[in-house]
């Protein structure tokens, strides 16, 4: 009843005056600013931020006004309500932000109602996407990060794995890609646990894959504090030493965290779509920018995706002549294409999600700062699981 009394609440508020837009852009935010995952919410927030500073605060030719709204983290009941309160009260053309999949998922349903645009900058369950077709996705999805290691890890003399992910949506996707692309590769999976994703404590974990003894652990946890622990946790109890590699998505080793890591991170393997060292001219500029606007802060993937978020907006105002209005925004999303500091990318017209390069990295010390750098590239990677739904 509470879902369909917000529901009502929406549809009251926009079903007369959707189609009108006021000169300035009003977009709310939803975002992880306190908590545990509050870097989340910095690191996308930075990323916006940042193109907006470069553009005159303008998108489109509209003067942005950006509302930020704090869910906590993991908590889809404040998520939803926040995601209320910009399109009901705040009355923003625009929703964004969404750190983790369930707050995607509890505001999906707003966007819906409301037929306001909702740009996705970090979620990564593949699902997201489907849950309204007012989302479009700027960051990526899990199957379309993972199973590039799998790969790798097939043709890199690994034979046998024990998985350890998070106990969540995308944790679920990581693990079921991995082990998908790695059996069908001939590979064996030789154990597999989920983890709490609040406060884990992963020391049974890593000693049942140590006991296992794999030729490589492949793990995803939410990006930040628990990878430093999990790498911690890892050489403590001596998986390196027993010879068993580590190998994982890109949250492993984000930037936000891998000085924290430290030099047990060397040689730790990732596949992902953005890394602070990308070798081009518009990611060198990046992350200059990025730097003189936050010297305490290291750029990553989330601010990468809060930045292309901005810039998607942008070109679709330019496209719409400022309209932000819900299927006139979809419509001129699909298919577009621009370059991005982590490579080109491109808005899938069929399922409103990020078509991009995956790198394959590893964890290097160059000119005395870890970095990961890239030594393979999967270009324009979609999805797999939403390609094989296609067949």
């Amino acid at each position: 009843m509470r879902l369909k009394h917000t529901l009502l609440a929406v549809a009251l508020a926009f079903g007369a005056s959707s189609a009108a837009y006021a000169e300035n852009l009003k977009i709310g935010m939803v975002l992880p600013m306190s908590g545990p995952f509050a870097a989340y919410g910095e690191q996308i927030l930075n990323g916006a931020r940042l193109y907006l500073a470069e553009n005159d605060n303008k998108l489109g030719g509209r003067e942005v006004e950006l509302v930020v709204r704090d869910d906590t983290g993991v908590a889809p009941e404040i998520s939803k309500r926040a995601a209320t309160e910009l399109v009901v009260k705040e009355k923003a053309d625009i929703l964004a932000g969404f750190g983790l999949t369930p707050s995607a998922f509890a505001s999906a349903p707003i966007a819906t109602r409301a037929k306001v645009p909702m740009i996705v900058m970090n979620a990564a369950t593949s699902s997201v996407t489907e849950k309204s077709p007012y989302i479009i996705r700027t960051s990526m999805a899990l199957p379309q990060i993972t199973a590039p290691i799998a790969t790798w890890a097939l043709n890199n003399d690994i034979k046998n794995v024990f998985t350890i992910v998070a106990d969540y949506g995308p944790g679920h996707d990581a693990e079921k890609q991995f082990v998908e692309t790695f059996t069908e590769g001939g590979g064996k999976i030789v154990g597999e646990v989920r983890t709490p994703v609040q406060n884990p404590d992963f020391s049974p974990f890593l000693q049942r894959a140590k006991d296992a003894k794999p030729d490589a652990v492949f793990m995803f946890v939410p990006a930040g504090e628990q990878g430093v622990a999990f790498l911690k946790g890892y050489e403590q109890r001596g998986l390196k030493e027993a010879g068993v590699r580590l190998i994982s998505t890109g949250d492993l080793t984000d930037e936000d965290v891998l000085d924290a890591l430290g030099d047990p991170a060397q040689g730790v393997m990732t596949s992902f779509h953005y890394s602070e060292a990308h070798d081009s001219d518009l990611n060198k500029k990046y992350v200059e920018s990025y730097y003189k606007a936050y010297p305490n802060k290291r750029p990553n993937f989330m601010s990468v995706a809060g930045y292309d978020g901005m810039k998607l907006i942008d070109q679709v105002l330019q496209k719409t002549d400022g309209d932000a209005s819900g299927k006139k925004f979809v419509d001129a999303a699909k298919g577009m294409s621009w370059e991005s500091p982590r490579g080109k990318v491109t808005i899938d017209p069929e399922t409103r999600d990020i078509v991009q390069d995956i790198y394959v990295r590893e964890v290097q010390r160059v000119d005395g700062k870890l970095q990961n750098v890239e030594v393979d590239v999967i270009p324009e990677f979609k999805d797999p699981v939403k390609e094989a739904a296609k067949k």
